[in-house]
């Protein structure tokens, strides 16, 4: 939790701070991500620093929270704008593309949500994941709850499972096409989120039957 000093600072300067952290740490990581690149490009004193938080992890699990909590209200805001009156498998692939073309047009909160996955510390990494994952579950789970109770998800589907699932997904979409080495299998690497929609079909098409209803 940041100083009651971070919160007295502008708005102007705590986003200039909170940006270049963010470039920093996604670009680097926790680990190699240097505070004193951050001080210079934000234009403070490194010492600074230390009277916003207590040491480099509580700034870095700050900047995975700030990031994961962007993606999640942007998130939210474009899911609200998805027809509902169309079959889940429908909806959550178009929910699925928004979530390609938001990670597309926002390089900074792609890279920390790969800095929060690809993270060397395991306890370093359990913090910004369990983090970042709240956030995500806040989201995931009433709304699946809202389908099953609308009979758009069967009534036996295991809502846990299906959490999982979309829960794994969601970081391999935002990462898999700009990242080496993660897709092995469909070959995202390097394509626009027009070119990933067919990609997207067919894994919503792949774990349908878990969730939908019997004719």
């Amino acid at each position: 939790m940041p100083t009651s000093t971070w919160f007295r600072l502008n708005v102007a300067k705590r986003e200039r701070v909170l940006e270049v952290a963010m470039r920093e740490f996604g670009e680097h990581g926790y680990s190699t991500g240097s505070l004193n690149t951050i001080a210079r490009e934000a234009g403070i004193a490194k010492g600074s620093l230390f009277q916003y938080f207590s040491d480099k992890l509580e700034f870095f699990a700050f900047v995975c929270d700030e990031a994961s909590r962007r993606i999640r209200e942007e998130m939210e805001r474009r899911i609200a704008r998805v027809d509902f009156d169309q079959s889940f498998d429908e909806w959550l692939f178009d929910v699925l593309c928004d979530w390609t073309e938001y990670m597309a047009d926002h390089p900074l909160e792609r890279a920390v949500t790969a800095a929060t996955n690809f993270e060397l510390d395991n306890s370093v990494r359990s913090v910004v994941r369990d983090t970042a994952n709240q956030h995500y579950l806040q989201v995931i789970h009433p709304t699946l709850e809202l389908w099953k109770a609308e009979g758009g998800i069967r009534e036996d589907a295991d809502l846990q499972v299906l959490a999982t699932m979309i829960l794994t997904l969601l970081p391999f979409l935002a990462l898999a096409p700009y990242y080496d080495g993660l897709d092995p299998i469909h070959d995202l690497r390097g394509r626009t989120p027009a070119e990933q929609r067919p990609v997207v079909r067919q894994l919503v098409a792949g774990f349908r039957p878990m969730f939908a209803p019997e004719k």
